[in-house]
């Protein structure tokens, strides 16, 4: 089945990342139910920072995992497609326990944040080049 996506290598990475946006949700669901709040994190820190958490995923890991799969798709070699896919996970799993709301410059946030650029600046640059 694998060989008729077309993405076998970047499907993996996608069901990983599945896996770390359902473990996003839960705190999510657990504080509004808690709180018993519908929308927004009413004034409840704890709350605005699992939304921030989840919502941070969603605005980057999307576009990586496309940029990925492209690149596969592309012919792009193994070797790249795992380092991304495999950078990209790390990053997006050490993330969410370096955003706090009351500190800024927290190590794991760092490692989130830039390796998340990295890996769709790496990406972008690969796709673009075996584009041309």
């Amino acid at each position: 089945m694998a060989a008729e996506l077309g993405v076998p290598i970047t499907g993996v990475y996608a069901a990983l990342q599945a896996f770390v946006v359902m473990g996003l949700l839960w705190p999510i669901q657990r504080l509004r139910t808690k709180y018993d709040v519908s929308l927004h994190a009413g004034e409840h820190p704890d709350l605005e920072v699992a939304i921030r958490r989840h919502a941070n995923w969603t605005e980057h890991v999307p576009f990586a995992l496309l940029l990925i799969g492209l690149l596969e798709l592309n012919g792009g070699s193994a070797a790249l497609l795992h380092g991304l896919g495999v950078g990209l996970l790390v990053a997006r799993v050490a993330h969410p326990f370096g955003l706090k709301h009351d500190v800024m410059r927290v190590p794991l946030r760092v490692v989130g944040a830039v390796g998340t650029i990295l890996v769709t600046l790496v990406a972008a640059v690969a796709l673009l080049l075996g584009s041309l």
